[in-house]
């Protein structure tokens, strides 16, 4: 039947997106998972922070099967709130151990639901929504937030690649010196021609 093939595509690339965002933790000390790399203040662990609620809260409340660990209330989400990053009183482990258990309620959610299945998104403009509605949504903001985990990562220590096993291959200093230098040239003459 074509909804569960839909169904299953749809949780296996929530599922790659999850595991694209704890990887970008991996090898990193404490202060590197934590340290703001954006004007806002954006770092990894407050992005896997991030997610741990909001997955809980849209496969859990909205459908009736609430998360059963206490979560911030959804209208305290405010810029730079306490939702997005890590205090230093809360461990790597209390985050990223939060962020599966909720793949486990999400995964059981997922399981025990029909993609037509209602749910309420009471902060939504319109919260009637299916479940099919709310795995594409949580993909969406899984597989942003990953992106943003990219370039931090980046950032950090010039690792890129999406998974473990998939890593891309690191080129020296050189080469990538190079290949800003032409892209700062292909830019310079853009907004020379301009």
């Amino acid at each position: 039947m074509i909804d569960d093939a839909v169904k299953q595509r749809l949780h296996d690339n929530l599922r790659n997106a999850r595991e694209a965002v704890l990887w970008k933790l991996d090898g990193l000390g404490e202060y590197d998972i934590r340290r703001p790399l954006t004007w806002t203040g954006t770092n990894l662990l407050g992005l896997v922070k991030h997610l741990s609620f909001w997955e809980a809260r849209y496969f859990g409340e909205v459908f009736g099967r609430p998360f059963p660990e206490p979560l911030p209330r959804w209208q305290d989400n405010e810029p730079g709130g306490p939702e997005m990053w890590a205090a230093e009183g809360e461990s790597r482990e209390e985050i990223t151990g939060r962020y599966r258990r909720a793949w486990v309620h999400t995964d059981e959610t997922v399981a025990a639901l029909a993609l037509d299945a209602p749910g309420r998104v009471e902060w939504w403009g319109r919260p009637e929504v299916r479940l099919f509605d709310i795995m594409i949504h949580m993909h969406g903001e899984t597989a942003r937030h990953a992106g943003h985990a990219d370039i931090l990562r980046e950032q950090l220590d010039h690792a890129t690649g999406q998974v473990a096993a998939l890593t891309e291959p690191q080129q020296d200093a050189a080469f990538w010196d190079t290949h800003r230098a032409k892209v700062e040239r292909a830019a310079r003459a853009a907004a020379e021609g301009a």
